[in-house]
């Protein structure tokens, strides 16, 4: 019995293609002090050379306030502004967003996603840095390999600023 090609070919491309998933856990923790802000956060992954690899998110304040616009705070996450904030056109699509309430908040990015697309293989650190008007400032990292090969998690824990923040893949 003969198998049209077509039908072969048509079974291979309905056939799902998985990609690794990379998911980072973020917590902004629930604070008591007479004055809070929501903090700006900024989450990007690192090279091993220092240098910001990809913008995963940038957290801050959208719209006008008697203050300014949020983007004239934004030089505060100071780490990622030197590596990576000065040189965006803000906003930046698919990247920034308004500061999120206290609780635990998930981005999920798959390996086709633009952001980790073009990642080069080698050794990385996703780097979340939070700082908070009339508050402090923190920044975690989490060192990971790309791409990668079996499903790795890793975490850190916040003092002030940030919470837990976990990194997990899923080949």
């Amino acid at each position: 019995m003969r198998i049209p090609l077509t039908i072969v070919l048509g079974g291979l491309l309905a056939t799902p293609v998985y990609a690794a998933e990379l998911t980072v856990e973020v917590e902004i923790p629930r604070l008591t002090v007479a004055e809070y802000h929501r903090p700006y956060v900024a989450v990007y992954v690192e090279g091993a050379d220092g240098k910001a690899a990809a913008d995963l998110a940038v957290w801050y304040m959208q719209k006008d306030t008697a203050e300014g616009h949020g983007t004239k705070w934004l030089p505060d996450l100071r780490q990622w502004w030197r590596k990576s904030g000065r040189t965006q056109t803000l906003p930046v699509d698919g990247v920034s967003g308004p500061t999120r309430p206290a609780g635990r908040h998930a981005l999920k990015f798959d390996a086709r996603d633009p952001r980790l697309s073009g990642l080069a293989p080698g050794r990385y650190a996703v780097v979340v840095e939070a700082v908070r008007e009339v508050g402090g400032r923190e920044l975690l990292k989490i060192p990971f390999d790309w791409p990668a090969k079996a499903a790795r998690s890793g975490k850190a824990q916040g003092q002030s600023e940030l919470g837990a923040v976990s990194l997990a893949f899923r080949p």
